[in-house]
């Protein structure tokens, strides 16, 4: 018997998220295979966000009993997606350049093999970002980073798509934001990912003056 719980991130949820990451990181769908090292996806979208800001990172958990060699379990069963965020853009990408570009830098310091796959966001324009905070700051105009100062990622697995879990997942970032005093928060997005945009429609993200059509920005208020 399972159920469905949305909760706080822990540290042991770290492997799992990372791992989510890769299998929603090609467009919506799994880029594992995609790039010559499927932690280059998770290094520069995921895990910084749950070193930097644990407490604005909630997980979709399968709960019940999971094999213990599936890559998606967890302490409580079997991770299914996660909304993660930093309330200050700027503040992270301060830690990003001091903390987290080093520590990357070592990890991934050139561009792997070619996997043949040839993805439009090729390996070396994302080894570039991850080291490259300043891209989350550059596009955007300085009334934007007051209004809506934080910024979100959210993945779901393919099967606990339009299972509602989006929405909840987003609230409950969003009372979280509220309680930190922040009045809004920002995505960018694969503009290829037409089921994305619909989605965010639907919650209500409306676009911000930065926005272009090949690099979206959508912004979305607390309250």
């Amino acid at each position: 018997m399972t159920d469905l719980e949305i909760r706080p991130y822990r540290p042991g949820d770290r492997d799992a998220v990372a791992e989510v990451c890769v299998r929603t990181a090609a467009g919506g769908g799994d880029a594992r295979g995609v790039y010559s090292d499927d932690t280059l996806m998770p290094d520069v979208y995921a895990l910084p966000y749950v070193d930097h800001s644990p407490d604005l990172a909630f997980v979709v958990v399968e709960t019940g009993a999971t094999a213990a060699d599936d890559p998606l379990a967890v302490e409580d069963g079997r991770m299914l997606g996660y909304v993660i965020a930093v309330a200050d853009t700027k503040d992270f990408a301060d830690w990003w350049e001091s903390d987290w570009s080093p520590r990357f830098r070592a990890r991934h310091p050139e561009v792997g093999p070619a996997t043949g796959a040839d993805p439009g966001y090729s390996e070396a324009a994302l080894v570039r970002d991850g080291t490259d905070p300043a891209r989350m700051v550059r596009g955007l105009r300085g009334g934007e980073l007051e209004t809506h100062p934080a910024h979100l990622h959210i993945d779901l697995v393919p099967e606990a798509q339009g299972r509602g879990l989006g929405r909840r997942l987003i609230d409950t970032l969003r009372a979280a934001l509220v309680e930190q005093g922040v009045p809004g928060v920002h995505l960018g997005y694969d503009p290829a990912n037409v089921g994305a945009r619909a989605f965010y429609d639907r919650l209500g993200f409306d676009e911000l003056p930065s926005h272009r059509p090949d690099a979206p920005l959508l912004g979305l208020a607390t309250r």
